[in-house]
């Protein structure tokens, strides 16, 4: 037996400076159409969108610095647009709240078909991108997973993803 799950219920994150990180994130929620359902000095969770997205200050005795992409843990979380426009328009949001724009609203195709994405960060390093990715992707005609795709790829980096098991049998 298998299951198909519907998504991301919801994502919590623990930041360094509560202060900073969380005035932040309740704008960027608000604009995601979600509301408040849990908010006090140290604390905010939305919920809306078809998920939650909770954010807490860490307690002082664990708090581990600034987040760093390289430690082990979260790299990055990416929620999912309904169109090319509605990037655009988180990627203009989050300028304006001052984010730091990793990179801007691109057309990214070397990781799906018609991939399209903004990636920022908020107030205490933590990656969020939004992307947009129309049909069905890589299960879809010109996808890796769909008819005739290449299959799943042996690699991935800024190139996207590189290689298949198809290469590796042809190879060997």
């Amino acid at each position: 037996m298998t299951v198909s799950l519907n998504g991301i219920a919801h994502i919590q994150l623990t930041v360094e400076d509560p202060a900073r990180c969380l005035p932040f994130w309740e704008k960027l929620c608000a604009f995601f159409e979600m509301r408040p359902l849990i908010k006090n000095e140290n604390t905010l969770y939305c919920i809306g969108s078809r998920t939650g997205i909770l954010i807490r200050g860490a307690p002082p005795d664990r708090n581990g610095g600034p987040f760093d992409q390289l430690r082990a843990g979260l790299h990055h979380f990416c929620l999912r647009a309904r169109s090319r426009a509605d990037v655009d328009a988180v990627a203009k949001f989050v300028q304006q709240l001052g984010a730091r724009i990793v990179h801007p609203a691109e057309d990214a195709p070397q990781f799906a078909p018609g991939y399209y994405s903004v990636l920022f960060e908020d107030p205490g390093g933590i990656r969020v991108e939004v992307n947009y990715v129309p049909g069905k992707g890589h299960f879809g005609p010109g996808g890796r997973l769909g008819p005739g795709g290449e299959g799943p790829a042996t690699s991935y980096g800024e190139q996207g993803l590189r290689g298949s098991e198809k290469d590796k049998n042809a190879a060997g």
